[in-house]
């Protein structure tokens, strides 16, 4: 198979990363959402972006589930709810509450039912080939972080908003999402528009000298 890679004059170049770089620096975690749908093509072509991301020996150890159900976001609430009221009661430590404090973040999580998709997406340990053998994956972690960032560029590109929510432990939503024990959540991606005058914390990203160096 032909590799089919697109090459630009260096000024295009240089504009289209200006471009892209400038478009990200919109992207902002939204905790308020509207209701209303999102057509389903939308978010169907925003899971064909992530999963064409790399993978290690392309095992391509991602599951996404997608959750639009009322009854299922209520359930979802609650038992991450349980989880958000222990961990600000007492598992986090006072360094992380502190750290969080500019969020405005807490124990309630209303966004899990008030935006209209839920994508919950789960980290396979290993595969089952079709004798029932278990196959090994490789770099899960890395690999599955690759293709939820995917995800995020790709609904945001699309004009939505998402918030990344991780209530920890997230073991509950394999029993709500009836998922094998062999997937681990990973994390929990809420999608949808945001409500009008939606505001968020004022932060700045670390100057680029910090994040960054050059061996030249």
């Amino acid at each position: 198979m032909k590799l089919d890679f697109r090459e630009y004059a260096t000024s295009e170049m240089i504009e289209r990363s200006n471009q892209f770089y400038r478009d990200l620096l919109r992207r902002r975690t939204v905790r308020d959402f509207e209701s209303r749908a999102i057509p389903d093509e939308v978010i169907e072509n925003a899971l064909k972006a992530a999963a064409s991301a790399p993978s290690g020996a392309n095992r391509q150890p991602w599951r996404f589930v997608v959750i639009s159900d009322s009854k299922l976001k209520q359930q979802i609430r609650e038992a991450a709810e349980e989880e958000e009221r222990e961990f600000y009661a007492g598992r986090a430590p006072d360094e992380w509450l502190e750290a969080l404090r500019p969020l405005g973040t807490d124990e309630h999580k209303p966004f899990l039912i008030e935006a209209p998709v839920l994508i919950a997406i789960f980290l396979e340990r290993y595969g089952i080939d079709e004798q029932g053998k278990r196959i090994k994956n490789y770099y899960m972690p890395e690999s599955v972080g690759i293709a939820t960032g995917f995800l995020i560029c790709a609904l945001h590109n699309a004009g939505l908003a998402t918030l990344t929510h991780t209530p920890s432990p997230m073991g509950f939503l394999n029993q709500v999402l009836e998922r094998p024990k062999r997937e681990r959540p990973y994390l929990l991606l809420v999608v949808g528009y945001p409500k009008e005058n939606t505001t968020v914390p004022d932060i700045e990203k670390f100057p680029l000298d910090k994040v960054v160096s050059y061996k030249r």
